[in-house]
């Protein structure tokens, strides 16, 4: 989780970085799209703050009030960073339409491209370390945050090819039209952090290639079990949580069905990080499915 906590903080590093360079880039040059670039770049700020918060305080072990753990503190940071890059949008679009209204001549467009460029490479290379390492870390704060920065990185080539165009035609009208496009392109951003940030809120199941190694897991440790049914499987945050029905021989000890119980949690452990199981034992009479050789699994009540 240490690393997690350096990763958002060197992401509140870059995002200061890039700030200053757009900002540069826009006052050399007037543009209304790269003054909206900057814009952006502000939250990215703001959502770098976020995550790093989130992360730290996930990161706290479970206490009395919150026996589960602080995972989900991940989901609403990224829903907030989400709601920020709506923010975003909504305020390029107002300063595309003020430009729209009185459209101006970008001044030496050149250097405020190179510098727009600078700061784009600073987050493309950011945002492949973020969405990597976060995914690597189950941790949604650092892929919403990298996603974001994907996001910025897009509307910066957006930008660029629109002073392009501007400078080559002439036409002033298309430096704000520029950078109301990117704006759209910004909310559908915003609106998949929100949307896949309350899939986590709500308890999503685990996609089902994430819930392969758990049932190979289960198969593996459970020699001696009758079958497994009503198996759940939901991510929060870094943590999975797993829980089932495990029924046994009427007659097999206590001792033997726990040691099954071991026996599977272990695997189940051995293949997902931060898995917390809970396994109910149950007698034979309480199978719900067909006989069969092996050990029967069922995901569904």
């Amino acid at each position: 989780m240490q690393g997690s906590i350096r990763i958002a903080a060197g992401s509140l590093a870059v995002g200061f970085a890039v700030l200053a360079i757009k900002y540069l880039a826009y006052a050399v040059t007037g543009s209304v799209a790269l003054y909206s670039d900057a814009l952006e770049s502000l939250v990215n700020v703001a959502t770098a703050l976020v995550a790093l918060f989130a992360v730290r305080l996930s990161a706290q072990p479970a206490d009395q009030n919150h026996p589960y753990g602080h995972h989900k503190i991940e989901y609403f940071s990224a829903v907030f960073a989400g709601t920020l890059i709506i923010l975003a949008a909504g305020m390029i679009l107002r300063e595309a339409w003020a430009g729209l209204r009185d459209p101006r001549a970008i001044e030496a467009p050149l250097p405020g491209l190179l510098l727009s460029g600078l700061a784009s490479a600073l987050n493309a290379g950011w945002s492949r370390v973020l969405i990597g390492r976060g995914r690597a870390m189950r941790s949604p704060a650092l892929v919403a945050d990298g996603r974001h920065l994907l996001s910025d990185v897009v509307t910066s080539v957006g930008v660029t090819f629109g002073i392009v165009l501007t400078v080559v035609s002439g036409w002033k009208i298309l430096d704000p039209l520029m950078a109301g496009v990117v704006a759209l392109s910004i909310l559908w951003s915003g609106w998949h952090v929100v949307r896949d940030s309350f899939g986590g809120l709500m308890d999503e199941a685990l996609p089902e290639e994430a819930l392969a190694p758990i049932l190979r897991a289960i198969e593996k440790g459970g020699d001696g079990a009758i079958e497994v049914h009503d198996l759940r499987a939901r991510g929060s945050g870094p943590a999975t949580f797993v829980d089932f029905h495990m029924v046994v021989p009427g007659d097999m000890p206590v001792s033997e069905a726990h040691a099954i119980c071991d026996r599977i949690e272990q695997a189940i452990k051995a293949t997902t990080a931060d898995a917390l199981v809970t396994i109910h034992v149950e007698p034979e009479e309480k199978a719900k499915l067909e006989p069969s050789e092996g050990l029967a699994i069922a995901t569904k009540a």
